[in-house]
């Protein structure tokens, strides 16, 4: 559950950062009051967080969850 919410998180911030590099619109920026905010500096850090944990994502063994609904299917 943690693993989806924090793939949703990154690719949430990174669209924002799409749209900083295509248009120069940091979204997060204009809907909690510039890049300097106390809310916007919050949820910069929660994106940091969610794409520090979804490295662990590339590191996780998916073969023995693979292999049990594999199973469960026969």
């Amino acid at each position: 559950m943690i693993d989806k919410i924090a793939l949703t998180l990154l690719i949430i911030g990174g669209i924002n950062w799409g749209l900083v590099g295509i248009f120069k619109f940091d979204l997060v920026a204009f809907l909690c009051g510039g890049q300097t905010g106390v809310i916007s500096r919050i949820i910069y850090i929660i994106i940091c967080l969610c794409a520090i944990w979804c490295i662990t994502l590339l590191f996780k063994d998916t073969t023995n969850a693979n292999s049990i609904t594999d199973n469960s299917t026969k």
